[in-house]
Order: structure tokens, then sequence, then C-alpha cells
């Protein structure tokens, strides 16, 4: 007798380039013990740098920019039931999914919507905060700054539509606060950054006091609020937040963000989905110089004002008083930070591959000999041998750890060994996969190291010298 197919209980949602861990799956339905749960997002973690780690040669010390959001703020988010999706990584119940009529499509961060369309219908969204899946962070500067955008863009179309702060719907008060809260943080953060740029050119060039203060206030009221921020910020968040990096992050893409917000708001429909475009050519310099032109003339200009005065009849504009000691910190401050900005649209060759790159035994059996030979570099599909050169064509069975003899054959000679096909069955092919991606430590870097950091930083500096 035949039966209709008994739909799936979940739907689980990953990006092209993302890879779930073992126990992904497991894990994540075990928060869907709660009836009123309707979906559960877990973090993002990436296997290689984003632009900014990148192209400041901090991927080693210093952690990815979505490490804080991830980490900290999404926890914090779910402890008051406000955590939301954010598309790959996350389950969906499925009853919840055909109760709400399938994904939102009228926004195109269509995630962040999908948690409020099933908020509005009184399902739970809950964030399990275990390293489950990994992926590829965008990898050109290009790319992630047209994601930042359109997620702001996406974010501005929620707030105008039913499901906005102000709109008729079922929300809860903490739903509406949270869609309200991350408009602010779009609409204010990045707009703010430009202007903290521009308002010390001001003084220099037009005698505009934008800070009217005595500098001991300054100090007392606005220092000890800064230092103390700083303080808290980093004891809750392991040292992720770094002034002029932290600052350098929102600036690289305040331009675009900005535009993105003021026009998100005022015409919310009718504009396309950005796709972020990954595995480009990325093995030479590339200077992003529409990116870096405002951040080299803004350099410029300060660069002027903060000489005009000093050396200009020391301070020619004395209207500011004591403020004028603040613009001076200010516009000295602003030259580190554009200084940094101008280095990270420098994009540097990236030579990650995602593979296992620690050399390891291997046996290739040709049928007539064998041979122990040494494992140079590993992906699912290709394998460099060293240590004896083969002929192309030449097939064999290539005997790995944790996965066993493979069939493969050889497409390149090399001085020193052969590049070779790799044929691997499914349970081989699992096994690769689980080595390249399941058998780790949690990716990335979760903490700050400053000793790290600034030998990073040096270093990048020094190549830079050496490339001028």
């Amino acid at each position: 007798m035949a039966t209709d197919p008994v739909p799936p209980d979940f739907v689980a949602v990953l990006d092209a380039d993302f890879v779930p861990h073992r126990g992904f799956i497991s894990r994540s339905m075990a928060l869907f013990h709660d009836p009123a749960v309707g979906l559960v997002q877990t973090p993002q973690h990436f296997f290689n740098a984003d632009p900014i780690q990148h192209n400041l040669g901090l991927s080693r010390s210093y952690p990815d920019e979505q490490r804080f959001f991830f980490d900290h703020m999404q926890p914090c988010r779910d402890g008051w039931g406000i955590a939301f999706c954010c598309g790959t990584s996350s389950m969906v119940r499925w009853s919840a999914l055909q109760e709400i009529g399938g994904l939102p499509t009228e926004s195109i961060t269509e995630d962040f919507m999908l948690t409020l369309t099933l908020q509005d219908a009184g399902w739970k969204s809950v964030y399990l905060a275990e390293p489950l899946t990994e992926g590829l962070a965008p990898e050109g500067l290009k790319e992630y700054v047209t994601q930042r955008a359109r997620w702001c863009l996406g974010l501005m179309q929620i707030a105008r539509s039913h499901l906005g702060p102000l709109g008729k719907n079922r929300l809860r008060l903490r739903d509406r606060w949270s869609v309200a809260d991350s408009v602010f943080y779009w609409l204010t953060t990045f707009p703010f950054r430009l202007a903290a740029i521009v308002y010390p050119l001001l003084y220099w060039f037009g005698n505009v006091t934008v800070v009217d203060a005595r500098l001991p206030d300054v100090i007392s009221y606005f220092g000890a609020y800064y230092l103390w921020i700083l303080i808290v910020l980093n004891i809750l968040s392991r040292g992720m937040v770094v002034p002029i990096l932290n600052d350098v992050s929102q600036l690289i893409g305040a331009i675009p963000i900005s535009r993105a917000a003021i026009v998100g708001l005022i015409k919310p429909k009718g504009h396309s989905f950005s796709v972020t475009a990954k595995g480009g050519d990325r093995t030479r310099i590339v200077v992003q110089w529409r990116m870096m032109a405002p951040f080299a003339v803004l350099l410029a200009l300060t660069l002027l004002g903060l000489v005009i005065g000093i050396f200009w009849d020391r301070f020619a504009f004395s209207d500011a008083g004591d403020g004028k000691w603040v613009v001076l910190f200010w516009t000295i401050y602003n030259l580190f930070v554009l200084s940094v900005a101008i280095i990270a649209c420098i994009e540097l060759p990236r030579r990650e591959r995602h593979v296992a790159d620690a050399p390891e035994k291997a046996r290739f059996d040709t049928g007539d000999k064998q041979r122990d030979l040494w494992i140079a570099s590993l992906k699912s599909d290709t394998v460099r041998l060293r240590g004896h050169p083969y002929a192309e064509g030449t097939r064999g069975r290539l005997a790995i750890r944790d996965v066993g003899e493979v069939e493969a054959y050889v497409i390149a000679t090399l001085a020193d060994g052969a590049r070779l096909h790799l044929l691997p069955s499914e349970e081989q092919r699992e096994a690769l996969l689980l080595r390249f991606y399941a058998e780790d430590n949690m990716p990335g870097i979760a903490r700050v190291r400053t000793t790290a950091m600034l030998r990073d930083i040096a270093r990048r500096l020094s190549f830079n010298s050496g490339s001028s």
C-alpha cells in the first residue's frame, strides 16, 4: 500500500561554502526538546582570515570581526530571548516554517526577518554557543564591505515593514526594542565614525569649535567614561575591543554602509540581493584604490591641519580655548586610524588552501612497487607527494592516515615528486572531510594576544617598507 512521504521535522541551513562539523545536527536538535522553539542558531566560524585580519597581518593574534558578535553578543541576546537567525549554521522546525508560509522574502536579510516572523507567530529562537560549522569569510575587502552594506539595507527594510518596531504585529516589547537597537546601530555607528574623522578638520580649516570644553573636564568626565567602557568591554570580551583596530573595522565600510542605512529607510523596496563573491584569484597584491582614496584625502587634510595648527603662530585659531588641546589629541589619533585604514586597503596575497598542510608519511602502491613518501599538501581531491617523481598517468593506491587506501593517479610530474588526483569512495571522502573540518579545537582566534598582535603589526609594517 502506497503511503505519502513523511515530511522532515527539521530543516538545516548551510551556505554553500560552509561545512558542518560532526554533531551539528544532533547538538542543534537537542534544543528542540522545548516544543515552543522554532529555530536554533549556532555560531559561524571561519577557516580563513577576514580581509582586515589578513591585510593587517593579524590572522594569528586578532579575532575576526564576527567573533565579538557570535561569542558575546548572541549569548547575551539569548539570555533576553531575542537571539536571531544569521542564515547559515541554523536549524528550523519544519512545522513552524509551514505555519508562517515559508521563508519571508520582504527583506534581503531574510534570516533576521525569519526570526521576527517566527516570534510574531509565537515561536522562540534560541542560540547554541558551540562551534559546529566552519566556512569561508569574505576574502576581499570589497566583498567584505558589500556584505555588511547588505546586512544594513536588509535591516532597514525590516524596520519599515509590518514587523518593524512601530508596526502592527504581535511582537513582544523586547523584540521591538531589538529591532530598534539594530536600526540605531547601523544608522549611528558608521556616520559617527566618519564624523569623528571630519570634525577636527572643521577647526583647523574653518575655526569651527566642535568640542567646547576645558581640558580637565574632558579628562575627568569623558576620559573616565571612555576608560571604564574599554576596561569593562575587554574584561567581558577577552580583550577583543582594541581602540584603533575597532575604529578601522568600522571606518572601512562607513561610506557605503551609511548610504545603505539612509537609502533603506527612505526607499525600502526595489533593491536586489548582492552576493558575496568568493574563490577568486588572491595570489597577488591588490590595492583597492577607490576604497583607499577617501582615507588618503582625509589623511592628507588631517596632516595639513596639524601642520597649520603647530607651525602657524602656535595655534593661529585660538577661539577654542582649552578645546584646541582636545582637537590636537583627536587629530593625532585620527592620523593613526586613517593610516591603518589605508594599509588595510592593500590586499596581500592569500596562500590559504584550507587543507592539511603538515607533512606526513604515506605509502603509494603502484602494483609493482611500494614507496614511503611524504604528503606535502592534501586536499579533498588532490595530493602533492614528495620523494619520487612519478610519470603522468601512473595509477595506484595511496595509504592516507585515518582515511585508508585511496585510488589515485598522477596528473603532474614534479622535480621532487608528483601531484595526484584522488578518487575516494564515499566513506573515504567523509573521512577526509572529518580530517579537514571536524577533528580540531575551536577554529580561529577567540581572544586578543597583545604581545603577538604587536609583533604581527611590526611584521606588517616591515613588509610595507620592504615592498616599497
